[in-house]
């Protein structure tokens, strides 16, 4: 039993609900207008077998044939039989004289075998229009086809996947975010990349030799050190060595003045003579440090002939130095040291003197340096052509000097010219490098110039490689 509507409701109107929400549910399900279509149920032995809708209006076929919308094993109907045929909007029942069944039409329901008076004979068989409200069985041989005209079904949309399946994974990405942080990192990146690449380094020639300059830098021999002798140093040096001599071998007339004369003047202090022994050990040490402590130098003042020297009577007296015998063969005669014949003392011995007796130093030292030579590489030969086997030899020519350099030092006439065989391998690096003969130089220097060779690296020959004949011709320069 159905209640009335509520207070405030409108007929129509399920509690609960607003105005209008029945009829929009309606409008969702109303079915779609328009000509109905086939529905066919295939019986067999009681049971039905398959049921189907024709939804696009469309001629309906039975019968043996597989191309035959309902296949049946029936000997009664052709292999494909127009069961129900559209002929233009409308549909039309076939039927032949073998087949039974009752059918519902607007004059009511008639069996299959009465429609033959009224039916329309075409190709063989009776033909019967059916209106929508027609509904019916045919009977084919074993094969019951139950029928009726239904709505059309409304069209089921395709299935679409939810947008977040769809989407995936790049329309998750906010690209914006994406490009703006790209950017950035190649940005920074870069700016880095650029402050510790070599873009700004100079380019470096074909011609140029890492290996070589690094070997010629290690053979530059040291600078000369500039010795230049303290002349005051040196003076004062040899007025001690002097003094001491003729102190300690007085002879002749000069002698025996020179001994008058230190009596005269008398003995000094024994402080004098103390301070006198130790400048004249001072100046000792200050003649070897001149003199870069010669063994010659060291042996005349370690030798045993020369006595101590008594300073106290050389200080106190005017006498000349007199003839020595040791090895400082001092010159004598008696008479007073003295430049240009005026005045004594030991501060006026030099270097040298001349007929006025005036100093002129030690001399100028010269520097004897040795012998150095020159590397020169002939033409090379190869059983393959390397295309930089020049360039390469030309960078070799420092080490190959250096060699020869080390030969020099050991003999300063040594000259003469090596070839060095090289086998370079497919892949432009030296397997062995032989010599092949040596003329003039010596078995350490050629070894040398063959190590050189072997360290070298080519560009790649291919195939089974190649080999080199490398002549290199060794001189002196000046010569």
């Amino acid at each position: 039993m159905n209640a009335g509507p509520g207070p405030g409701q409108q007929p129509g109107q399920q509690p609960g609900g607003r105005p209008g929400q029945m009829t929009a549910v309606m409008r969702a399900m109303s079915v779609a207008a328009g000509p109905k279509v086939l529905r066919i149920g295939l019986v067999q032995s009681g049971r039905v077998i398959e049921e189907r809708i024709i939804k696009l209006r469309t001629t309906v076929t039975v019968g043996s044939n597989e191309k035959s919308m309902f296949v049946i094993p029936s000997q009664a109907v052709p292999p494909m039989f127009k069961l129900f045929e559209l002929v233009g909007n409308d549909y039309y029942l076939n039927f032949l004289d073998g087949m039974t069944g009752r059918v519902a039409l607007a004059t009511g329901i008639t069996d299959i075998q009465s429609l033959r008076g009224s039916a329309k004979k075409v190709n063989g068989a009776y033909q019967v229009k059916l209106t929508e409200e027609a509904r019916g069985k045919v009977v084919v041989g074993e094969t019951t086809f139950l029928f009726q005209f239904v709505a059309p079904p409304p069209v089921q949309p395709r299935p679409q996947l939810p947008l977040a399946v769809k989407g995936g994974l790049a329309a998750q990405i906010d690209w914006t975010l994406t490009i703006v942080a790209a950017f950035s990192f190649l940005l920074h990146f870069g700016i880095v990349g650029a402050m510790y690449s070599d873009w700004m380094d100079p380019v470096v020639g074909d011609d140029f030799n890492v290996a070589g300059l690094v070997d010629m830098m290690k053979n530059i021999p040291p600078p000369p050190v500039d010795e230049k002798p303290d002349t005051n140093t040196q003076a004062t040096a040899t007025a001690t060595a002097t003094a001491a001599a003729a102190q300690s071998k007085p002879s002749g007339a000069g002698g025996a003045k020179s001994g008058a004369a230190g009596k005269s003047a008398g003995q000094v202090s024994d402080q004098k003579a103390a301070a006198l022994a130790a400048q004249a050990d001072q100046m000792q040490m200050q003649m070897l440090a001149a003199l870069n402590g010669g063994s010659s130098v060291q042996g005349a003042l370690n030798r045993s002939d020369i006595p101590p020297v008594d300073l106290s009577g050389a200080a106190a007296s005017n006498a000349g130095v007199g003839h020595g015998s040791g090895d400082l063969k001092i010159g004598g005669g008696g008479a007073p040291v003295q430049g240009g014949g005026k005045g004594g003392g030991l501060a006026g011995i030099g270097g040298g003197t001349k007929g006025d007796g005036t100093g002129t130093g030690a001399g100028t030292e010269t520097k004897v340096a040795g012998p150095t030579g020159v590397a020169q590489v002939g033409g090379t030969s190869a059983t393959v052509p390397i295309s930089d086997a020049d360039r390469v030899i030309a960078g070799l020519r420092a080490r190959f000097r250096s060699c020869y350099q080390t030969g020099l030092n050991s003999d300063p006439s040594m000259s003469g010219k090596v070839l060095i065989s090289a086998k370079v391998g497919p892949n432009g690096e030296v397997s062995s490098a032989d010599v092949a003969s040596n003329s003039g130089l010596s078995p350490a220097v050629a070894s040398c110039i063959a190590n050189v060779v072997k360290r070298a690296t080519f560009s790649a020959p291919g195939g089974g490689g190649s080999t080199l004949q490398i002549p290199v011709t060794f001189v002196q320069q000046g010569k």
